[in-house]
């Protein structure tokens, strides 16, 4: 018999969610608060992986955690985890475990295809994934292929003996990109007149002792605010008006609601978004610093009877948050880019559906629908268009090969497994295997493919199956793949979002960041900046960027993502020459007019002859005078990014300092008066602790904290989507 294969850096299997929960809620008090100092110490814990698909851990002299996951590679079950210890299954030992695996992700269903032999191969897909049942592709955060079960209340608990269907998308989004509705650029915007904007902002009335800051209308209750509809008495208030009607109107893309329109929630449905509107709530009081696991296993249990009472959407949200939350945590990924935005965003839209559902609101979008993997008609004939390096949390890494279709639609091919930035960089040119074919993520990148039977997840990855058939073919000039001014249509289930291009000027270096103009023809653009998109050493994206900034006057056509904290800020994946400009880049025939920033490393033979390029110098910081100016929106996202990672207390402390005051009149003068009010109505509630006349907690104001959050993060994501579109979409 073969010994176990001993791997410090082997990834546990992903568990199911109301596996973890039910194991943190079988631990006593004194355990649960031993349970996040444990789960950090089987970071660095040897794995043993039998030949036979088990896990084993070794937790101490007399303790050997034993993880046996199903054929889909996922446990299922309680029974599936074991531990040799006294206490077991109510160990502490069992439940770090558990607690420091991947969550499962229910796996889309499928819709009807022509293929009868439709089992896993390899192909298209390199992730490394695991299901509950047959497949073995990977999803996004969705909802289970299960419908609801309409004959069970959710609240009487987790069913454990249930199969959840349950799988694991382990491939981490791109650093920096986050979904379409996180960032204005990539992404649908809400409808013009329904986005709170500077003008004409209804301003809110002043902080009073008994609430938030209500605007001059009427004041309904938060549900009213939020869902539009009747809301159960005794809710706390918050900013109506333009900023309320804006949380109607964001809304993330979605697969198709099963809910029939125009029937509210069920009674069911109402109690199980009130769970997860409590669990969120407590989330967001104590910060991702100080949300370990047992918060996170609260979230998932609310999340597993979401899904029970069929509301899908809100059990995505709520899987996301968790992962998101993980992420924020892991100490390795202090590189990563926008770790807090992703967190923003995540808990903001589990926020805005639980509380619309738990007012009963009978938007169908709310309940969501099962995502269904997409199979298209005909030939699917992509073009490459760039690959980037992908560090994900836990030590993964890899490549993200991005591809367009002939309609502008966008698809992506993915190759991410543990490894970390290493393995990030070596994947950009690895062989991935597409059927009888070999080739690389370069190749891919720079030429075409036909996909004929393709498969493809709802956010655009294309899935291994069988009945897939590839052939490469002929690429496209760089110039007609990735226009001058890459505005994106509203995305539908099926699509990558898409990245944001423009031809841009160089001004200055600034560290490793530059400054550069937007070119728009005849006129004058702005002054926008250019930010790698990772700033691990192991990946070429700063040292390209202070190359390029060592250059003023080179005009270049880049590609990548705008950052969601600054909308002055892009973070290019790729960069290629100004087709007809005289000063521009002047790359390897073999590149096909593009550089991949991440990979490609830039030198003085791709320079203009004539141009002054001299090798980069050492960081320095360019003229205050030629910067962009960061919007006074700034100073908001900079509040709510706060409280989601310090807490309640953390968002407390600019309502207790003196820059409150100028912090407020800057957004006021810069027209952002709604903004203004909602500003110090956050602080003000953050900073607030009733209290009776023995100095004890008064009552709990978690949901009015919570309520006041959204409020101002939906404002903020309405009003950022327009600056956004009015700078890159001209």
């Amino acid at each position: 018999m073969t010994p176990p294969r001993r791997d410090a850096g082997a990834p546990l299997p992903p568990v199911a969610p109301e596996v973890l929960a039910a194991a943190v809620e079988s631990l006593t008090t004194r355990l649960r608060g031993r349970l996040d100092q444990a789960v950090e110490s089987l970071a660095t814990t040897p794995v043993d992986l039998a030949e036979d698909g088990t896990y084993g851990i070794r937790c101490g002299a007399d303790a050997w955690v034993t993880l046996a996951p199903g054929p889909s590679g996922t446990i299922t079950s309680p029974d599936q985890a074991r531990c040799t210890c006294l206490l077991s299954p109510r160990c502490l030992h069992r439940t770090a475990a558990l607690a420091a695996s991947p969550v499962a992700a229910a796996i889309p269903s499928r819709e009807p295809g022509p293929s009868p032999d439709r089992a896993p191969s390899a192909g298209l897909d390199t992730d490394r994934v695991s299901s509950a049942g047959s497949d073995t592709d990977p999803s996004p955060e969705g909802a289970p292929s299960a419908g609801p079960d309409t004959g069970r209340d959710p609240s009487a608990g987790l069913d454990t003996g249930r199969d959840p269907s349950a799988g694991l998308d382990t491939d981490p989004s791109p650093e920096g990109a986050p979904s379409a509705a996180a960032v204005p650029a990539a992404g649908p915007v809400p409808p013009a007149g329904r986005v709170p904007s500077a003008e004409g902002a209804s301003p809110a009335g002043p902080v009073s002792s008994a609430g938030p800051a209500l605007p001059t209308e009427a004041a309904p209750s938060a549900a009213t605010a939020l869902a539009g509809g009747p809301a159960p008495s005794g809710g706390p208030a918050v900013p109506t008006g333009r900023a309320a009607r804006a949380v109607r109107a964001v809304s993330t893309g979605g697969p198709a609601s099963t809910a029939v329109p125009g029937r509210r929630p069920s009674a069911a449905q109402v109690r199980a978004a009130g769970g997860l509107w409590a669990a969120a709530s407590a989330v967001l009081a104590a910060g991702a610093v100080a949300a370990g696991a047992v918060p996170q296993a609260e979230l998932l249990r609310a999340a597993h009877t979401a899904r029970l009472a069929g509301l899908h959407r809100a059990e995505g949200a709520a899987l996301a948050v968790v992962r998101h939350l993980r992420a924020t945590r892991d100490p390795q990924g202090a590189h990563r880019a926008h770790r807090a935005d992703e967190l923003v965003t995540s808990l903001r839209e589990l926020l805005l559906v639980t509380h619309r559902l738990k007012a009963a609101d009978s938007d169908p979008e709310l309940i969501g629908g099962v995502p269904h993997n997409h199979r298209p008609d005909g030939p699917l004939r992509l073009y490459g268009v760039c690959r980037e390096p992908v560090v994900g949390p836990g030590g993964a890494g890899g490549v993200v090969t991005h591809l367009v279709d002939d309609t502008g639609r966008w698809y992506t091919l993915r190759d991410v497994g543990p490894g970390g930035p290493a393995r990030a960089r070596r994947a950009g040119t690895a062989h991935v295997a597409v059927r009888s074919f070999l080739s690389d993520h370069e190749r891919l990148s720079r030429g075409g493919l036909v996909v004929t039977g393709a498969v493809v997840a709802p956010d655009g990855r294309l899935l291994a199956e069988r009945g897939v058939r590839a052939t490469f073919a002929a690429g496209r000039p760089w110039a007609d793949a990735v226009p001058a001014t890459a505005a994106p249509d509203r995305l539908g289930s099926g699509h990558a979002p898409p990245l944001t291009g423009c031809d841009v000027r160089i001004v200055a270096a600034d560290g490793d960041e530059v400054l550069v103009h937007v070119l728009t023809g005849d006129a004058p653009g702005p002054t926008v900046r250019l930010a790698p998109a990772h700033r691990h050493p192991d990946l070429a994206h700063s040292a390209n960027l202070r190359r390029l900034g060592a250059c003023p006057g080179l005009e270049v056509r880049v590609l990548g993502r705008v950052d969601p904290g600054r909308v002055t800020t892009l973070r290019p994946v790729a960069v290629g020459p100004v087709p007809g400009a005289a000063t521009t880049l002047r790359l390897p025939q073999e590149w096909l007019e593009r550089a991949d920033l991440g990979y490609d490393l830039l030198a003085d033979a791709h320079f203009p002859a004539g141009a002054h390029c001299p090798p980069p110098p050492p960081p320095r910081t360019a003229a205050a005078d030629t910067r962009p100016v960061d919007s006074p929106l700034r100073r908001i996202r900079d509040l709510v990014e706060l409280a989601v990672t310090g807490g309640r207390r953390a968002a407390a402390e600019p309502a207790g300092d003196g820059d409150r005051a100028g912090h407020v009149a800057a957004l006021r003068r810069g027209g952002f008066a709604t903004g203004a009010d909602l500003f110090g109505a956050l602080g003000a509630v953050a900073a607030r602790r009733p209290r009776d006349a023995f100095g004890r907690p008064a009552r709990d104001d978690q949901d009015q904290y919570a309520a006041q959050w959204l409020a101002t993060a939906v404002y903020l994501t309405g009003t950022e989507a327009a600056l956004a579109r009015g700078l890159w979409h001209r």
